[in-house]
């Protein structure tokens, strides 16, 4: 016998979970002493790459929140600067 469990959010469910997962991840970036970064920062630099595509399904955004690196949000904030996007 298999059991699937499914798990059903609305959409302010879904906007809680990923607001809690970013600021989770700008508070492991202020322990690396990236003091200044934000929650908001990390999902800027997250939904950047699904501007042209839309928001892939939910695993997916998870997986690039959490799997986010320093260098590459530095990279991204980077060219952020020099294109005057702030």
């Amino acid at each position: 016998m298999t059991h699937e469990s499914v798990f059903e959010y609305n959409e302010q469910e879904l906007n809680k979970i990923i607001e809690d997962l970013c600021w989770s991840k700008s508070e492991e970036f202020k322990k690396l002493g990236y003091e200044a970064v934000t929650g908001k920062d990390i999902w800027d630099c997250v939904s950047d790459k699904y501007a042209k595509s839309g928001v892939p399904p939910l695993h997916k955004v998870v997986n690039d929140i959490l799997s986010l690196k320093t260098t590459n949000f530095m990279n991204w904030m980077t060219m952020r600067a020099f294109k005057g996007t702030f």
